[in-house]
């Protein structure tokens, strides 16, 4: 066990980057270290703490810190505490206690592992660059938390996730159109917010019915492990530890909204517990007026009020009304949106921006007045001479940049997002198949006023029900009909799928998989990729309603819908399954229903009265509002003429439609895809993934590690634990797993990992490889003729990286940069002349005994070696730095401008927001100015 004292500097194996630590206090078990360039104290387990104590040699220079610096000529030891003596930079003779050293100081562990004959393969000292100048160009990159997940690049997705995830703390409403990927969007944000640690601790509350939907969605396409709690687990926690509070224990929340809503104690907990951001799904059931508010909405607002950021994914807002769309933005900012009646009055001041945006997307004249006269309302200089610029001379380029000012500063434009099916593309059609079936005798006397069991007479039918449904035989029919085509069947109930797809097999010889609700997680993915196989998996998959929520089956056009719900959201739920943006081919809708029952009345009323089969319908809910009781007053009594419902319903749905229709907001759907940005962000992106080196790089990684790599056809990859594996390698599991580096084959098979540098595999290996010592000493032979055979080269990687934490993201503008530098023995740089690729692929390997015995003897050369490029690299430091500090200036100070500019006109510009950056420009500045540079690896190359 190492022997700490109080006052000892030691360094973190783990975290070289947090500098020097000094040992506060000692217990029997643990010891505290206090971390003072980064403010951070580490309590770390005595017997096996990733600690090594600072202790320099004579001939070190060292620095104070206070800023000077000392050459250690001798070291003395007294209780366990160094000081060292030596000439300073004038010459004088001084002391340095190790308590007054720099705190940013940083081991040169691999000088010291070189000259101890510590040597590594060169495989290694390879991969070590590698990962080093793959963290510098992902901290770089524009898409970095975007490109990862396993989804479609999609404009208006990503549009939408780069303009939200880059901001503080964002809290905004998502209010796409179904089908659009409002959940995509949030996870996007998630997982860009947590990957770059602007949040670490995230709560998403949803329906109780939406729960394992957004488990599996965030788990499959983003790789987040998120926890359900509920009455159950949390109890099980305070069982074990009653001190604690439950939701401290994840860092990753999932629950559902009436588990806080029932349990106040829960609700205090979860707001107690401190979130870096809050998601709530369906906030349009969230019920609010000026007079009062729901328990669930009242619920949603305590956990929001003490949330940074917040996500409300709801329906099309107005579509309930202006007072419910309000409702909803108040929850994001009560002080920007603190009275309905002055939401109102804003609105009607923004209308004649709206006007004048219209117009200047479209190839109308401009009305000169109206720009004139918007001119002397506006007190921005800056909006006024762009508006004058364009007066003058009215093209294409000043409409645009006229619009992308108008739409800062346009009411709602910062803090809503609505994308809709009229304005985004891509879109399949859709095809209602009807079937009229006789009703059986059996079902037409049964005795039940339960609507659910009506609309699935099975249910309610104690015999064979199999034997005497004529749905079952349409199935079999449209499943022959349709072969070998993928045919998804959606049923209500779990029940009903098994027993359906049973009697397939048995009596049809037709082999279904069946996904239901009582399925694992595991277990779904095998049925669904069993499904998704075009080749070898079964033509059908039966589900049940829950079981498939969440799933995208879009490689399947049919659809069979063997019986109907009664609410439309989960119509057109079921429906988008397959119905998709992405959806390469027209959706067959086959639906059965049988003649004079609750099905035939429930068919015509969303075919005949909404249409709801061949377009979507937003209007639709609001329909089914206003004629609920005379829907379920017709289902009861199915015989009776319902022809007026129909009517009605028709007339209601198109009424509310040109409603929407007509108070469409283009100019929000612009600012919610801009069409430029967003395109793009598209091509940036696809250029990412045909130019993405990942592949070559994990293959490399590994063959070091000893897993098993094994390629399959259609670029898949099988991997497995080696036979002589380094220790475990993250995410791979003793049964190995199937991986692709494609992300076409990976939306159509969701069993295959889709890895890309944001995978957590990949992150975790990359980490393991600069952390670790592992590669950071090398000695090889090279062919190299400008130099004399047995002359040394010395490849030296320094990396240079600045304090960080959560508040000041430094890595953001300097990321851990390498240095690399090829030095001679008289100092001559010689890297431009040898690339590291033509080193690697060039190089000798030289056997350990060899390589002790040419370090041995060169041991003094390589010193001086090493001090040389320290010197040349210090040399490159500041001007990295300086490139930084250009960077902060320009991203940092002109985001600042921007929003000082816009508060003026767009009171939903947070004021915290803007504290915030020039907080952050501020720290940002301090923290880069105590960047220091360190000696990563090292690597001795003999020339031939």
């Amino acid at each position: 066990m190492n022997n700490f004292i109080p006052g000892q500097r030691w360094i973190s194996d783990a975290e070289p980057q947090l500098g020097l630590g000094t040992i506060l206090s000692v217990e029997h078990r643990t010891v505290s270290v206090h971390f003072l360039s980064t403010e951070d104290i580490r309590t770390y387990a005595r017997q096996n703490a990733p600690l090594s104590r600072v202790a320099f040699s004579a001939g070190d220079k060292i620095k104070s810190h206070e800023g000077w610096q000392l050459t250690v000529e001798s070291v003395e030891e007294t209780d366990g505490l160094l000081t060292y003596y030596g000439p300073n930079e004038q010459g004088e003779f001084s002391q340095l206690p190790e308590a007054h050293l720099d705190h940013a100081i940083q081991l040169n562990r691999p000088a010291e592992r070189l000259m101890a004959g510590q040597i590594d393969n060169s495989q290694w000292f390879g991969l070590r660059y590698q990962s080093w100048q793959q963290l510098n160009r992902l901290a770089h990159s524009e898409l970095y938390g975007l490109l990862g997940a396993r989804t479609s690049l999609i404009p208006h997705q990503l549009y939408i996730a780069h303009e939200v995830a880059n901001r503080y703390a964002p809290r905004v409403l998502l209010a796409d159109e179904v089908g659009l990927g409002k959940t995509i969007e949030a996870g996007l944000i998630l997982h860009h917010q947590l990957l770059t640690e602007r949040a670490r601790r995230v709560l998403i509350v949803v329906p109780e019915a939406l729960v394992h939907q957004w488990l599996v969605e965030m788990l499959r396409r983003f790789n987040l492990y998120f926890s359900i709690f509920n009455e159950e687990r949390c109890a099980a926690i305070e069982e074990h530890s009653a001190d604690i509070n439950p939701f401290e224990t994840e860092q990753l929340v999932l629950c559902h909204l009436g588990f806080l809503q029932d349990n106040h104690q829960r609700l205090k907990q979860a707001v107690d517990a401190g979130w870096d951001l809050l998601v709530v799904d369906e906030a349009h059931h969230l019920q609010w007026s000026e007079q009062e508010s729901s328990p669930e909405y009242d619920t949603v607002e305590l956990l929001a009020a003490h949330t940074r950021g917040v996500l409300l994914l709801t329906a099309t807002p107005e579509q309930l009304g202006k007072a419910s769309h309000f409702a909803r933005l108040r929850l994001l900012d009560p002080e920007r949106f603190p009275s309905y009646q002055k939401f109102i009055e804003e609105e009607q001041y923004f209308q004649p921006i709206a006007e004048l945006v219209e117009q200047l997307l479209s190839d109308e004249p401009l009305d000169t007045d109206k720009l004139q006269n918007l001119q002397q309302s506006f007190a921005d200089p800056r909006l006024n001479e762009k508006i004058q610029q364009l007066i003058e001379n009215d093209n294409t380029d000043n409409r645009h940049q006229l619009v992308n000012d108008l739409l800062d500063r346009h009411g709602t434009g910062r803090v809503l997002f609505r994308n809709t099916r009229s304005a985004i593309q891509g879109f399949p059609e859709r095809h209602c198949h009807p079937r009229a079936l006789p009703l059986p005798d059996e079902y037409a006397t049964l005795k039940t006023g339960n609507i659910q069991s009506q609309l699935c007479p099975e249910t309610a039918y104690q015999k064979n029900w199999l034997a005497i449904d004529p749905r079952v035989d349409f199935v079999i029919e449209t499943l022959k009909q349709n072969h070998p085509h993928k045919v998804l069947i959606i049923c209500a109930h779990a029940s009903t799928a098994l027993q359906l797809a049973e009697h397939l097999s048995r009596k049809a010889g037709i082999h279904a998989g069946v996904f239901h609700e009582q399925l694992s997680i595991v277990e779904r993915d095998k049925t669904a990729a069993y499904f998704a196989d075009m080749e070898d998996g079964c033509q059908a998959l039966v589900c049940s309603e829950i079981g498939s929520e969440g799933r995208n089956f879009q490689f399947a056009h049919q659809l069979i819908l063997f019986d109907l719900p009664f609410n439309p959201d989960l119509l057109e739920q079921r429906i988008g399954r397959l119905d998709r943006i992405g959806q390469t081919q027209s959706i067959q809708i086959h639906v059965p229903y049988l003649q004079s029952s609750a099905q035939e009345v429930m068919f015509n009323w969303y075919h005949k009265g909404l249409n709801a089969f061949e377009q979507t319908c937003p209007a639709a809910h609001n329909v089914f509002v206003q004629t609920r009781e005379a829907l379920a007053s017709a289902l009861q009594s199915p015989q009776k003429n319902y022809t007026a419902l129909i009517a009605h319903s028709h007339q209601l749905h198109q009424q509310l439609d040109a409603a929407m229709q007509q108070g469409r907001d283009r100019l929000l759907e612009y600012n919610s895809c801009r069409p430029d940005v967003s395109q793009q962000l598209q091509e940036d992106a696809l250029h990412h993934d045909q130019h993405n080196f990942i592949a070559d790089y994990m293959e490399q990684v590994f063959d070091a590690f000893g897993v098993n790599n094994e390629a399959q056809s259609d670029h898949r990859f099988i991997l497995s634990p080696g036979n002589h594996m380094l220790g475990h390698f993250p995410g791979l599991s003793d049964d190995g797993m199937t991986i692709t580096y494609k992300r076409n084959l990976a939306l159509s098979h969701e069993d295959i990992h889709f890895l890309s540098w944001e995978h957590p595999m990949v992150i975790h290996a990359m980490d393991m490889i600069t952390s670790s010592e592992m590669g950071n000493t090398a000695v090889s032979a090279l062919p190299y003729q400008n130099l004399s055979a047995g002359s040394l080269l010395l490849e030296c990687l320094f990396v240079l990286e600045a304090p960080s934490s959560e508040n000041i993201q430094t890595r953001r503008y300097l990321p851990p940069t390498t240095i690399r530098l090829l030095l001679d023995e008289k100092g001559r740089d010689h890297h431009s002349q040898l690339s590291h690729a033509h080193i690697h692929h060039n190089e000798t390997p030289v056997d350990a005994e060899t390589a002790s015995m040419i370090i041995k003897a060169k041991q003094q050369e390589c010193r001086q070696m090493i001090n040389t490029a320290e010197q040349q690299a210090g040399q490159q430091q500041k001007q990295i730095i300086d490139t930084a500090m250009d960077n902060i200036q320009q991203s940092l100070q002109k985001e600042i401008n921007r929003l000082e500019s816009l508060i003026k006109m767009n009171p939903s510009v947070r004021q915290d927001e803007i504290q915030y950056f020039r907080k952050q420009k501020k720290q940002l500045e301090q923290a880069l100015q105590s960047a220091s540079l360190r000696l990563d690896a090292v690597k001795v190359i003999v020339t031939t």
